[in-house]
């Protein structure tokens, strides 16, 4: 089994065994499916070839990317106003023979947007809709929609986040921390000059994984200005990440804030493309507000930049004045504990005489109305319709995601003038908005019996067309089945799957498959969503997933009981939940637990097995952060505040703190490259539990965050369910 093990790990850069006995493999356990985890792994989980609407254009098509069912490669496609489907570009057509070769800042972009795919992945459209512009190859391939006449225009060197002009004339991009200009027939030319130790358009770490802001510079809807970010990064920390398999490689320096250190000082310049370069400032109390979460610039309305204190419980809405550099305030909020920001507020109307606006001051999401100076015209939402994300502006009315039930999800059209909302999608699972612009909705909805669709809706005609999904479809139904536990008077939800065998007279082992932080949920009414908890579950384990308070969606005091500590009430509600659904479901084996997650599921996992050993029995930590003084200011700070002010909060939390206490069984699986949460994290914890005297099995991979190799996933669900069948007994 060992020597099996470790042939398919090939592609694990190293293990250390662990100290645990290796328990003999049992002959009750079921024989695992691996072609339904073959097809998985190489279909990236049934998620390649899912549209990705990129795009709305005037004349009510959707611009979509996609890919073939198990290949990586996205060409660009078009779903007409009559509903028919074109390709627009393929990757063949755009580069021939030539491979794609992406730079490490490239790199890094697709990483923060957890981009896997590769080929056309980004595009920009010309206000008419008329051009598209595609980055390929380090060239810009403007093609006209009407006729398919393609124009490359050539950079001349390395060109970082390219975007076209509304008129469609010019392409703007960044190079070597300055705005370059580039169209066809003519040379690229640089349009600023930074000075040294600072640079123009690019936004930092921060705000691209943790505020929801990727870009670094917008065109002014005349495409005759340009607002860019300036950024002055020389107090952040320069970390370096090295893949250790290729040591010829020289490692990746990069900026990254970890909690307690300093942050980027960032602000707004605008310039004139037409003029000599030299930029107006806007510039706000900077000391005051550091972050700079969302830049607006509508055709009608002013320029708007969301700020937030380094605290996060103080926010405020600038309109910027890009003639004079002058700024006002529109609006203010504050909370205690901190705010979360909606990504896709403001949202100006088109005539500009005001925007809409989401806050979660009353305790739950409400939208509001506000006119132009940002005083409020009226609420259009109560707190009870449970408001969860504004998507966008449809003439005079809102199009918004809600849900007053926690799995489940709607897409819903909300009057302007005060009146009574439209539900858009079934009500039958989860719907979410991925595109709202110029009279035509895109929802991806993913449905409680199984299956998904998009669909396009135009409220100008009155169509509904289903965009082409090309994915294969896992050969089995999930028999996950909803349910609700109370636990001090709060209702949680969970998700159990049972085998597809299960004999209701024997008692299984129980896996645990948690996130639990902030952000996300994991129990949602999308029964394809559990593919892998079936595929587990048929591996002889009953499979449980619960959201734990510090989760979204379920208001103000729900979400904030985890200020200054990530780990106690999660790890209490999970614990709660799981013992809940052992007093009602007797074949839930409790004394036979396991708990596994990635990323923040992977922290959870970690610290479930050091601190209630009487619950988990064994656990395996995917990408976990260790200790919170090494993961990022933005996001860490936002919920824990700084080490000075909680380092009894940071001290508590952190795994090395607890590392002594290691009596269970644990995995840990990380990749080496991940520039979000460092292997520095899984050294450190690997090194307090040798000076403990305990030890852990660890796995690296040659990987980021992301995993999207087919030969690493496999492997890597092959170890997870070996190591749990060894420690968890027979099913």
């Amino acid at each position: 089994m060992k020597a099996r093990l470790l042939a398919r790990a090939a592609l694990a850069l190293a293990v250390l065994t662990s100290c645990h006995p290796t328990k003999p493999m049992t002959p009750t356990w079921p024989a695992l499916d691996d072609k339904l985890l073959a097809d998985a792994a190489a279909t990236f989980n049934f998620k390649l070839g899912v549209p990705a609407p990129l795009a709305v254009t005037r004349d009510g098509a959707v611009l979509f990317r996609s890919t073939p069912p198990r290949a990586f490669v996205s060409d660009l496609y078009e779903l007409g106003a009559d509903g028919k489907v074109r390709t627009l570009a393929t990757v063949a057509e755009l580069l021939g023979t030539t491979a794609e070769i992406l730079s490490d800042a490239e790199k890094a972009r697709r990483e923060r947007s957890r981009t896997a795919t590769r080929g056309i992945v980004d595009i920009d459209v010309s206000e008419d809709g008329a051009t598209v512009m595609v980055p390929l190859g380090g060239m810009f391939h403007l093609i006209d929609r009407s006729s398919g006449k393609r124009v490359v225009v050539d950079p001349k060197g390395a060109a970082y986040d390219p975007h076209l002009s509304p008129d469609g004339s010019t392409v703007a991009f960044v190079r070597d921390g300055d705005l370059w200009l580039a169209s066809a027939g003519s040379a690229p030319r640089q349009l600023t000059k930074h000075p040294p130790n600072v640079e123009y358009g690019i936004a930092e770490f921060a705000a691209m994984e943790e505020l929801g802001r990727r870009r670094g510079f917008w065109w002014s809807p005349d495409s005759k200005a340009i607002a860019f970010q300036r950024t002055d990064a020389r107090a952040v920390d320069t970390l370096y990440v090295a893949d250790a398999r290729h040591p010829d490689k020289k490692p990746v320096p990069f900026k990254y804030p970890r909690a307690g250190t300093a942050n980027a000082v960032v602000d707004l310049g605008v310039v004139n493309i037409a003029g000599d370069g030299t930029p107006r400032w806007l510039t706000w109390d900077l000391a005051k507000h550091g972050y700079l979460a969302a830049v607006t610039w509508p055709k009608h309305g002013a320029l708007t930049a969301l700020v937030l204190d380094r605290d996060q419980t103080e926010l405020a809405l600038l309109a910027l004045d890009p003639a004079t550099g002058a700024t006002r305030t529109l609006l203010t909020e504050r909370d205690d504990a901190w705010l979360n920001v909606n990504v896709g507020a403001p949202q100006w109307l088109e005539d500009g005489s005001g925007f809409l606006w989401m806050t979660e001051a009353g305790g739950a999401w409400v939208l509001e109305l506000r006119d132009a100076e940002g005083a409020l015209v009226r609420a259009l939402t109560t707190p009870e319709f449970g408001l969860r994300h504004l998507a966008g502006v449809d003439g005079r009315f809102a199009i918004v995601e809600a849900s007053t039930d926690g799995p489940r999800q709607d897409v819903w059209r909300i009057p302007l003038d005060g009146g009574s909302p439209t539900r858009l999608s079934g009500g039958d699972g989860l719907a979410n908005v991925i595109k709202a612009k110029h009279g035509v909705v895109v929802i991806d909805a993913m449905f409680e019996a199984g299956g998904r669709e998009f669909v396009a809706i135009s409220s100008i005609g009155q169509s509904r067309h289903l965009l082409p999904i090309v994915a294969e479809r896992p050969a089995l139904e999930p028999t996950t089945r909803l349910e609700t536990v109370v636990l001090g008077g709060r209702t949680h939800h969970v998700a159990v799957t049972r085998p597809r065998t299960f004999d209701r007279n024997r008692r299984y082992p129980v896996l645990l498959k948690v996130y639990g932080g902030p952000h996300v949920v994991t129990v949602t009414a999308a029964r394809d969503s559990y593919v892998m908890d079936q595929w587990y579950a048929d591996a002889g384990f009953i499979v449980v997933r619960s959201d734990n308070r510090g989760t979204p969606n379920r208001g103000r005091a729900w979400e904030r009981a985890i200020l200054r500590d990530l780990v106690t009430v999660p790890l209490d509600d999970q614990v709660g939940a799981l013992q809940a659904l052992g007093e009602r479901h007797r074949e839930l084996d409790l004394s036979r637990v396991g708990i596994m997650g990635w990323s923040f599921g992977g922290y959870l996992s970690a610290m479930a097995v050091l601190l209630r050993p009487d619950v988990f029995k064994a656990a395996v930590a995917g990408a976990p952060v260790t200790d919170w003084t090494l993961y990022d200011t933005a996001y860490t700070e936002r919920y824990m505040k700084t080490p000075a002010a909680n380092p009894d909060g940071y001290r508590a939390t952190s795994a090395l703190t607890h590392a002594a206490k290691l009596d269970r069984p644990l995995l840990v699986i990380h990749g080496i490259t991940d520039d979000n949460v460092h292997f520095a994290h899984t050294l450190a914890l690997i090194e307090a539990l040798y000076v403990a005297g305990k030890r852990a099995e660890v796995i690296t991979l040659s990987a980021t965050h992301m995993v999207p190799d087919p030969r690493l996933n496999f492997a890597r669900e092959q170890v997870q369910v070996d190591f749990f069948r060894q420690h968890l007994g027979g099913s």
